[in-house]
């Protein structure tokens, strides 16, 4: 009880903290806004309907690259776990791919699907991929021994073995990827929006920028924040509903 006063508490105390040394400090609202500043940021862009467009623009483009990316991710992460021919083969490629920095891939993916949704969404795809590959995999290798030579006892398929043991035994692991891929995909359809996005909250932060409005830069900051709590807590209810499901059998 006394943790979620303090968890209260303490971001009040901050914002009336930033408040009053804006007031007081005389610091421009170019270089730092108050938070008074940044709220009715807020509400102009919200009441007007001017962010709405944007908001669902990005939200559109995060849930496309991650549905795309935690697909392609899990799939191969399934493929590359049965088949240890194809893990010695392609596992070594599909790390050299993750250790390019996105950003230095934007140009490409430009050129290859010009400016707009269609980049924006590969690049977050391409982000989300790597999480759920690699959660994937460590967690159908986590299967217990005594468990697998039951199911090989019992004369279980390889499809029987993977559907019925190795993906519950590993669906803990397999979620925490996509619970990073979650976090992940936000920052890659807003950096997206960054390079090659004409709407979007990331090309409306560039478009604030180039106005210098910083109020509504740290609106649309705090827009950003809300839609990846949301989503990161929807995720969570998801894997809490999932792993009781599990549990009850």
């Amino acid at each position: 009880m006394t943790a979620r006063i303090a968890a209260i508490l303490l971001p009040l105390l901050l914002l009336a903290g930033w408040e009053g040394y804006c007031r007081w400090s005389g610091i421009p609202a170019l270089v730092l806004p108050p938070p008074s500043a940044v709220v009715a940021a807020l509400w102009s862009g919200l009441a007007s309907g001017r962010l709405l467009p944007h908001l669902a623009v990005t939200a559109a483009e995060m849930a496309l690259g991650l549905g795309i990316g935690c697909v392609v991710g899990f799939v191969a992460g399934v493929a590359l776990a049965e088949v240890a021919g194809l893990r010695r083969l392609l596992y070594p490629y599909v790390i050299a791919s993750q250790v390019v920095p996105k950003l230095a891939l934007a140009p490409l993916f430009i050129l290859w699907f010009g400016f707009g949704m269609a980049s924006t969404v590969a690049i977050t795809a391409l982000i989300c991929f790597f999480p759920l590959l690699e959660n994937t995999l460590t967690g159908l290798d986590r299967v217990d021994p005594a468990k697998r030579e039951l199911f090989r006892m019992l004369r279980a398929g390889r499809w029987r073995t993977l559907t019925r043991l190795k993906i519950p035994a590993g669906l803990p692991v397999i979620l925490a990827g996509l619970r990073v891929a979650v976090v992940l995909a936000l920052v890659g359809a807003v950096v997206g929006e960054f390079i090659g996005g004409r709407q979007g909250l990331g090309a409306s932060i560039i478009a604030a920028q180039g106005m210098m409005d910083t109020p509504l830069m740290f609106a649309l900051f705090a827009v950003i924040t809300a839609l990846g709590m949301l989503v990161y807590q929807a995720t969570l209810l998801i894997e809490r509903w999932l792993l009781s499901r599990q549990a009850k059998g």
